[in-house]
């Protein structure tokens, strides 16, 4: 970016004032610019004056502007239909229907209205900057700058320069949105641009997930809010978006990238066709109470309460195998809910560390006033930990969290069986292994399945129970009804690779690291578009560097062999930084570096 400006952004131009200009249009009259907004007619004119009255009426409500501030702002908006009134505009942003005619048109005719030196932008979300530019005699000057919705609101501007765009025009750009308070992201022309390629291509894997019956609506949304801190789910934020707009926008991507990952899924064309749009529509994934409302309603595919699971396995004495971060998390987890638990170490130091691990816990909620001393005493009392397996032989359910090596868990699955008594659960913990592999060498396969508990055990909500073809259902609903009454969401999936939060999650940091690999825009400004675009609580490369790149490279790996799908071969970079030994926080270096902080 150039130290100063070299243009005076005075005069402003919208054109468009729908729900996406009529709040651009606020922006910039927010900040002190005289603004000429334009629509095609007097009924258009008057629609767009009433969203700004109403978003300014609703600032003014929550007191986040006076009366006065909000007639101050409007009256630096001038409304219009004659796009001729725009010749004295310094910039003008289109925010009209996604058409790539419509808006070349505008863009035609705007060479004969605007100075030679006004800055012209597109507010696209999906098509082609450098298509739109084509339309206009210099197509130096033009930019895409892609706000988000409500634009008053949200803080994120995607800038697309395109081949022929003039530095000048993209310093000045970038300069006058962070004078408006805003987090410019600079990136190249492809269709998505940085937030909706990397988050179509999540939601469209989540509606195949759907599609292809792996999981149910409800337990999809629950994963990726509970699993990643999301704070919706993909199928609920698709009703939000509009599943018209997802499709158009899938559709854009994938004739313009031919990457199969952004082919809209099949049953996304359905719904479209159907007129089952999502909230606007009043169904779509959900079924909502009303047209445009937030609430949803139960419908033929809403889980009864009379089908809710049931505990048909007595479940007193739990055993944990295992001593690591994950196993303490269980074991407290457990105890917590008033079982008796039982754990196994490979040594008494181990045991005493797992003991050593709960009673820390304890002592620092004791220190925040979260809980008690008799609380403590309580739950220590319920917890015994030994160095033999056979031990188990009592226990009602067992879950293992050892190393994340399907030999070593597959020794220890056959020596369980031998252990544990008939009608005892056996439960994995991975997040990763076929879980069949270790039910096999087993004589009770019916009686293993998945609990894979997320990071740290004792506060992160969700429990992934994965069932294998081999499972029994009562097992299955035993353990879906135990996860609840130990205070965890439980969602339930089929036992193949990532399930559900890992299926999803992996694919998209990947598809992230090939997005920087390809010097498309840089990691912080994908990381910012993640967390302020999508309201992501980390950006991908924020959250890879915690994982662990070796960790995610791994499950990469594992996703890549077993759905043979080309697109999720793993990104080189990734598997270079772990060459490298740059595997993230714990090493001091990944995507960024930390020796130094």
């Amino acid at each position: 970016m150039t130290d100063t400006a070299t243009r005076e952004f005075t005069t402003v131009g919208v054109i468009g004032l729908g729900t996406m200009g009529a709040g651009i249009a606020e922006v910039f009259a927010r900040n002190g610019h005289a603004v000429i907004g334009v629509e095609v007619s007097d009924a258009a004119v008057q629609r767009g004056r009433e969203h700004l009255e109403h978003s300014t009426g609703r600032a003014v409500k929550r007191e986040k502007m006076t009366q006065e501030q909000a007639d101050e702002l409007l009256g630096r908006i001038t409304l219009t239909t004659a796009m001729e009134d725009l010749a004295d505009a310094d910039l003008v942003v289109e925010a009209v229907v996604e058409s790539l005619e419509v808006k070349k048109s505008i863009f035609r005719r705007l060479d004969d209205i605007v100075r030679p030196d006004a800055v012209l932008a597109t507010n696209t979300s999906s098509l082609s900057v450098t298509e739109i530019s084509t339309a206009n005699a210099r197509p130096g000057r033009v930019v895409g700058v892609h706000f988000f919705n409500p634009a008053p609101v949200q803080n994120l501007v995607e800038i697309i320069r395109t081949v022929v765009t003039e530095p000048d025009v993209l310093a000045d750009v970038q300069s006058l949105l962070v004078d408006l308070g805003k987090n410019p992201v600079v990136c190249g022309d492809k269709a998505g641009f940085i937030a909706n390629t990397l988050l179509f291509g999540y939601l469209n894997h989540a509606v195949a997930m759907y599609e292809g019956k792996y999981a149910s609506r409800e337990d999809i949304d629950a994963a990726m809010r509970f699993g990643c801190g999301y704070p919706m789910g993909p199928l609920a934020l698709l009703d939000l978006i509009g599943l018209d707009t997802a499709y158009e926008i899938l559709d854009t991507m994938y004739k313009q990238g031919r990457d199969r990952l952004h082919a809209p899924a099949p049953i996304l064309k359905q719904y479209v066709t159907a007129g089952l749009l999502g909230r606007k529509s009043g169904r779509g994934f959900y079924t909502y109470e009303a047209p445009d409302s937030p609430v949803v309603v139960a419908d033929a595919h809403t889980p009864s309460a009379d089908d809710k699971p049931q505990l048909h396995h007595d479940i007193r004495l739990v055993g944990v195998v295992g001593t690591g971060t994950m196993a303490c998390g269980i074991v407290e987890v457990f105890a917590k809910a008033g079982y008796d638990v039982l754990f196994t170490g490979r040594g008494q130091d181990k045991v005493d560390g797992v003991v050593a691990a709960i009673t820390r816990n304890f002592d620092k909620q004791i220190q925040r006033g979260r809980a008690t001393e008799e609380q403590k005493a309580e739950v220590l009392g319920r917890v015994r930990g030994t160095t033999s397996l056979d031990d188990l032989a009592d226990v009602d359910l067992v879950v293992e969290a050892i190393a994340e090596d399907l030999a070593i868990k597959t020794t220890l699955f056959e020596n369980l069986d031998e252990i544990c008594k008939p009608g005892a659960i056996l439960a994995t913990t991975t997040s990763s292994l076929p879980i069949i592999a270790m039910a096999k060498v087993t004589k009770r396969p019916q009686d293993v399945i998945g609990m894979h508990f997320f990071n740290p055990a004792a506060i992160m909500k969700l429990v992934e129970v994965v069932s294998t073809v081999a499972t029994d259902e009562a097992v299955t609903e035993t353990v879906l009804a135990l996860c609840e009454k130990v205070g965890k969401v439980a969602v339930r999936c089929g036992d193949r690779s990532g399930f559900i939060v890992n299926a999803l999650l992996f694919p998209y940091l990947n598809d992230a690291v090939k997005m920087l690999e390809a010097h498309y825009a840089t990691a912080d400004d994908i990381d910012t578009a993640m967390k302020q675009g999508c309201a992501l609580p980390m950006g991908p490369f924020e959250l890879l560097d915690v994982v662990g790149n070796d960790v995610s490279l791994a499950i990469q790996r594992e996703l890549y062999l077993e759905f043979r799908e080309p697109g999720f071969a793993p990104a080189p970079l990734l598997e270079h930084l772990v060459t490298a030994g740059y595997l993230g926080r714990k090493t001091g270096r990944g995507f960024r570096d930390y020796s130094a902080r």
